[in-house]
């Protein structure tokens, strides 16, 4: 707590990590705010572990602004206990003060206290640590509402997920088998190939040494895969398109490889494909916590039983951010980079 000049009052603060200019890791770095309350709808979580994202490295870099009204600190998800909130909200979300949590957040997740809207906060699964439960909600958030609500995959599908290793690819290469799908991913090593069949990948292709397009083919025996998952865009969408079944759906989630692509538009005609995309941070907190409860019914119960399991790569305290930060860029990790608090 910090003393008010002259004053015998105290404001209480919250440890926090802040972005002190855009640039390289370094720039992340401990420091004090004042607590936020939570207001009509909202809960306030004292956080003891946050996920960390790839849009929390774009933020640091100054390429992904947080929408209007969020908080300024980087951090999409949290896991921790309710110490204050909307009571009735709570209530009527089946969650009371005391709870352990887990919530997806637009912002302000690197931080001991946050505010998150009740709707966007899930029980943390029987079982599950804090740590484990914080690598959670970015990840399956955005599977669920890519690879199942706007691709629609069925059981007996095949999904190809371009980044299998990453904190998306390991959730999605669990919740698709779940749900019945043949699973193929790529990655950028052999030792990831091996570490995402562990995950249960049917089939894992090193990009490095194999073109994907052509290894889908082969693996599909001249069908092609029903969902692709892209993270990569660019020149990957035209491969994508060739590989994708008659009436195949390709989500693009990121442009990590690039912004503009060329592909054949007649094979969207022919073949009855649809390519869409989608970014979460944005929507509206109705639109989430229609995620949070399709979670809740479905994926939530795959954790409890441990047919879907978090994957953690790697804990580090809150105050090494910067060290997470460079190790997420080196992408020699596999899974989740999650701080303690």
């Amino acid at each position: 707590m910090a003393r008010f000049p002259g004053g015998d009052r105290y404001l209480i603060t919250m440890r926090v990590i802040e972005i002190s200019a855009f640039g390289p890791p370094e720039v992340l770095r401990l420091a004090e705010s004042a607590t936020p309350i939570a207001g009509k709808g909202e809960a306030l979580i004292a956080v003891s572990a946050s996920g960390i994202n790839r849009p929390d490295v774009l933020q640091r870099k100054g390429l992904y602004p947080p929408p209007v009204g969020a908080s300024g600190l980087p951090g999409l998800e949290v896991a921790g206990v309710i110490v204050s909130g909307d009571v009735d909200a709570l209530h009527e979300a089946g969650l009371q003060l005391g709870d352990r949590v887990c919530a997806l957040v637009s912002g302000g997740g690197y931080a001991d206290h946050c505010v998150a809207p009740v709707g966007q906060c899930l029980p943390v699964p029987n079982g599950l640590t804090d740590i484990e439960a914080a690598s959670l909600p970015e990840t399956f958030f955005t599977v669920w509402s890519n690879v199942f609500d706007r691709a629609e995959l069925k059981a007996g599908e095949t999904l190809l997920i371009q980044g299998g290793s990453s904190g998306i690819g390991v959730a999605a290469i669990q919740l698709a088998r779940a749900a019945g799908a043949t699973v193929l991913v790529t990655v950028g090593s052999d030792e990831k190939v091996a570490a995402c069949k562990a995950l249960g990948a049917n089939h894992a292709i090193n990009y490095r040494t194999e073109d994907f397009a052509e290894a889908a083919m082969r693996l599909t025996a001249g069908r092609g895969v029903d969902v692709i998952l892209d993270m990569v865009a660019g020149d990957y969408v035209a491969r994508e398109v060739g590989c994708l079944a008659e009436g195949g759906r390709l989500v693009i989630i990121a442009v990590q490889g690039g912004r503009q692509a060329m592909f054949d538009a007649a094979a969207l005609l022919t073949r009855r494909l649809t390519i869409t995309g989608s970014t979460l941070r944005g929507r509206s907190i109705a639109f989430k916590s229609a995620i949070a409860r399709e979670l809740r019914a479905t994926a939530w119960k795959w954790i409890e039983t441990r047919v879907v399991k978090p994957v953690v790569f790697k804990v580090f305290p809150a105050a090494q951010a910067a060290q997470a930060h460079a190790l997420m860029e080196s992408n020699q990790h596999v899974g989740k980079l999650v701080l303690s608090w």
